[in-house]
């Protein structure tokens, strides 16, 4: 039975040699960080369609994008960039009056708004 030939581990910065892809310390910080990410998928977040973003929604959406084209927060920047969000501009928590409160949306660009949902959710992806 022929052996694969020792090669550096694939983890940047790391020299020690192996057969598989990563050495035994990499193998488990990748295995640690999947079961942390697991642990995260298996949270009580309820499902986006729980949470209101129905099919309902995506036509409300789409209508709103059609008249709100461009990112505000690119606007402001002085750029012109098309919106592929609609965000709500006060988090609406579940809140269905405000989930639906057009007064309460905005369109932004994807960057514009991953940036304010890391900074309103304390980048942990979605608010308790």
């Amino acid at each position: 039975m022929s052996r694969r030939p020792l090669r550096a581990c694939c983890k940047p910065g790391c020299k020690e040699l192996v057969r598989a892809s990563l050495c035994e310390k990499h193998a488990k910080e990748r295995e640690k960080n999947a079961s942390k990410k697991a642990e995260r998928k298996r949270s009580d977040r309820p499902t986006a369609h729980q949470r209101g973003y129905t099919h309902r929604w995506h036509k409300a959406r789409t209508g709103y994008l059609r008249d709100n084209p461009l990112c505000v927060r690119c606007e402001q920047e002085g750029e012109l960039k098309p919106a592929n969000v609609v965000d709500h501009i006060k988090p609406h928590k579940g809140n269905q009056e405000l989930f639906w409160d057009t007064s309460n949306w905005q369109s932004l660009c994807k960057l514009h708004h991953d940036r304010k949902t890391f900074h309103e959710d304390g980048g942990r992806g979605f608010i308790r």
